[in-house]
């Protein structure tokens, strides 16, 4: 095992990515002579060159639309989206043309592309720049959307993404970068299945991407009051791993969803009703979610926190659950 950061291990899958394929590039804003709006890519241009890591105009529309046609032209294209509020400037090329194009051509084409964005908030960025709108485009076929939240998946997805023919988003919440912990090389890594992080048997706390690491101390503060709360990581929002869901709230016949997504049409919405379709007779309590207020995220620190799923919440969500 080595010690490594979140940033760190996106860095070594987009260098293993970029040195193990000379059809593979990277383009965004800033991801060239400045390294990245959050230093992921600092280092790449001086490793690779300016025709494999290339700073692109102030465009998503424009540059996400030239990783389609690179993508359809026999290339592998890594294409940064600065922050995933930005991404909304780029629909038409991704939900229009990326998403369809196998469909509509009867299978003779494929997008094998691969987008990555920052996504959530808590770093205080405002309203503008907090935004976790990875349920919206998780509502799309032809789409597989991807939330690692680990230092295992954040290296080892990126390289599976380009081995997909089909465009994969990668959706990297801000306030991990700086996460630090042993990364474990043997970890198998894949982009199909959600993953037990904490097993237990009286709940499960279905969490994803910066959800994920307060749905864990939030287990180990119910478990110091007995409580024994299984954590299970989506990693993959779309396709849902409806088999494993299901499998641990059977078994715990307790559900609560943690989302940094509005609740309103929100993804948790989504995985609860999936799981009172598919569960509803195991189940010894209604379904919960912790979502983040229904308000713009607000920029004072104090605020920010209070619009956020935080680990007391989903532990009284929890408590409520068992009550």
């Amino acid at each position: 095992m080595s010690r490594i950061t979140y940033r760190e291990a996106l860095r070594q899958g987009l260098r293993e990515a970029l040195a193990g394929d000379p059809r593979v590039f990277l383009m965004g804003e800033d991801v060239g002579r400045y390294g990245g709006t959050f230093a992921v890519t600092k280092g790449l241009l001086e490793e690779f060159g300016e025709q494999r890591v290339r700073d692109t105009p102030l465009s998503e529309l424009g540059f996400v639309a030239a990783g389609v046609g690179a993508a359809l032209g026999g290339l592998r294209p890594i294409v940064e989206v600065m922050t995933v509020n930005f991404s909304l400037l780029a629909l038409d090329p991704l939900v229009n043309t990326a998403a369809t194009l196998r469909h509509m051509s009867g299978g003779q084409f494929s997008v094998p592309l691969v987008v990555r964005m920052t996504t959530g908030a808590g770093r205080q960025l405002a309203a503008q720049h907090s935004h976790s709108l990875e349920g919206w485009l998780a509502h799309i076929p032809g789409l597989k959307i991807l939330a690692p939240a680990t230092l295992e998946d954040a290296r080892g997805m990126l390289a599976l993404a380009l081995a997909d023919p089909d465009p994969v988003l990668l959706f990297e919440q801000g306030a991990l970068y700086n996460m630090e912990g042993e990364l474990d090389e043997t970890e198998v890594v894949d982009i199909r299945s959600a993953r037990v992080r904490r097993p237990g048997s009286d709940l499960t706390l279905i969490a994803y991407g910066g959800t994920l690491g307060k749905a864990l101390a939030a287990a180990e503060q119910l478990a110091g009051e007995g409580i024994s709360a299984e954590v299970l990581d989506l990693r993959v929002l779309r396709p849902l791993d409806d088999a494993t869901v299901i499998a641990s709230v059977r078994k715990t016949r307790r559900a609560l969803v943690v989302d940094e997504g509005w609740r309103s049409g929100s993804l948790a919405a989504e995985i609860i009703a999936r799981i009172v379709e598919q569960a509803f007779f195991d189940l010894d309590a209604p379904p919960a979610r912790v979502c983040s207020a229904e308000v713009p995220t607000p920029y004072a620190k104090h605020l920010e926190d209070a619009a956020l799923p935080q680990v007391p919440g989903i532990v009284a969500a929890a408590k409520g659950l068992l009550s």
